[in-house]
């Protein structure tokens, strides 16, 4: 496998290097390396200005008018708000204690769509469930009356695939506890740092399934109640738990959208995507104010090498933390107008390493010349077949070409939904460096003809 993706790279980086430093687009990437503060306008203003923006809140409107001033002022086309209708929840109180054998309170936070326990709370015994797995095989009716606790702990990759072993905990866990007879269910955060931050996200409850409460403990709370079952013994660990968040029905929501005109209208715009929500722990910085900044960054940067041949879309989606509401209503409305291809921005804005897109083989042509392109930021070539972001459901919708610019996710746990998503996170340089590739690829594709999937 090590020697078949060697062949692969030296392979795509042998023939000489399509972009050159005197090619307009390639300027204004390499301009942005050193000295784009567009990204981080954005991403500055935003979190200043109005901080965190959970889906459906006033807060998020405050946040899409904000967003649409910025990309007028910005020099932005055809500016708009595509509002929809969504099912909102809210947080209230939360607290958790341990009540016995070791008494002591515990740091939480309510999982999104989480039920209540009433202003009383509830008090129950825990059990513990190392794994995901071990709370499936629990035998139905076995948790009646009781707290579950999944344990399941995260660790840090650079490509973030250990959210996809770590994320059921949260996306179903509590609901399967809940088909078991639970009373409410709490989970070790799905997150990578050992601060005493906990995160925040969706669950999800299955169709004739009450919602139970559903919290997330900090890591090192987490931690210490593990500790307090190994010491135990045969004594019952019993918690109470305080949770009063409520369901506001249905309230709105809405998809920003700007552009960069091309020149030729009649071809298939390029669609570039983030998410303007945010959970309410922290500011929204790193998911995904950031993300937003350096598309626009990108597609302005794009327009000042000339007007490219395509329109550049940008798509600040509204509601995706709670549910992909945004992108399922952008995808409804625009499914029967073609796109040449997607890419999103939704991982952070520490450094891109590498370069997956689904033509790969189909258009091997185009694929080397934006990977030849990029090689002077340090991004690799890559055989991965891109799946595109959380926001591009309309281009998977319509099996259309997408680009997958990966981000290194090394830290990115460390702050996801949990209150130190905040501005000072952000590293500059890197945010430069995200703005300088999304600049360069972006510049190829909006001034490429054809299908970008090649053959069909």
């Amino acid at each position: 496998m090590k020697n078949s993706y060697l062949a692969f790279a030296a392979a795509i980086l042998a023939a000489p290097v399509i972009a050159q430093p005197a090619d307009p687009v390639a300027a204004a990437a390499d301009l942005a390396l050193d000295e784009d503060r567009l990204a981080w306008d954005f991403v500055e203003g935003i979190t200043t200005e109005v901080g965190p923006r959970q889906p459906g809140t006033e807060a998020e409107a405050r946040g899409r008018a904000w967003a649409m001033d910025w990309l007028n002022a910005a020099g932005f086309a055809n500016v708009a708000n595509e509002p929809f209708m969504m099912d909102t929840w809210v947080r209230g109180e939360e607290r958790a204690e341990v009540v016995a054998p070791f008494a002591q309170p515990l740091t939480i936070t309510a999982l999104g769509n989480s039920g209540a326990t009433g202003a009383r709370g509830l008090e129950a015994e825990v059990v513990y469930f190392p794994s995901y797995a071990d709370l499936q095989a629990a035998p139905d009716g076995s948790l009646r009356g009781k707290i579950a606790f999944i344990g399941h702990e995260m660790r840090p990759t650079q490509d973030g695939s250990s959210y996809g072993f770590a994320g059921p905990a949260r996306w179903t866990g509590p609901g399967l506890a809940a088909s078991k007879g639970a009373v409410a269910a709490v989970i070790r955060s799905i997150g990578t740092e050992s601060h005493r931050t906990p995160h925040t996200g969706g669950t999800t409850f299955a169709a004739g399934v009450t919602p139970i409460p559903a919290a997330a403990l900090s890591n090192p709370d987490a931690d210490n109640l593990e500790r307090m079952f190994a010491r135990a013994g045969d004594r019952p660990i019993r918690m109470k738990l305080t949770l009063t968040p409520r369901q506001l029905g249905r309230t709105e929501s809405g998809n920003v959208v700007g552009e960069i005109v091309g020149r030729d209208p009649s071809l298939p715009p390029v669609l570039l995507a983030c998410h303007l929500d945010s959970w309410d722990l922290g500011t929204g910085a790193v998911d995904d104010g950031a993300g937003c900044g350096i598309i626009a960054a990108a597609a302005r940067n794009v327009a000042s090498a000339g007007q490219p041949l395509r329109t550049i879309r940008v798509l600040f989606a509204g509601a995706e933390e709670t549910g992909l509401w945004g992108s399922r209503a952008y995808s409804e409305a625009h499914l029967n107008e073609p796109f040449a291809v997607g890419i999103e921005s939704d991982f952070g804005a520490d450094r891109i390493w590498r370069l997956d897109t689904n033509f790969t083989d189909s258009n091997p042509q185009l694929y080397r010349r934006l990977a030849q392109s990029v090689v002077r930021f340090g991004v690799a070539p890559s055989r991965e077949v891109a799946t595109g972001g959380a926001d591009l459901n309309v281009i998977r919708d319509q099996k259309g070409a997408l680009v997958d610019l990966q981000q290194d996710g090394t830290r990115y746990f460390d702050l996801h939904h949990t209150p130190d998503d905040t501005l000072d996170k952000i590293d500059p340089a890197q945010l430069r460096q995200n703005v300088a590739v999304w600049t360069q690829v972006v510049g190829i594709l909006a001034n490429t003809e054809g299908n970008f999937l090649g053959q069909q």
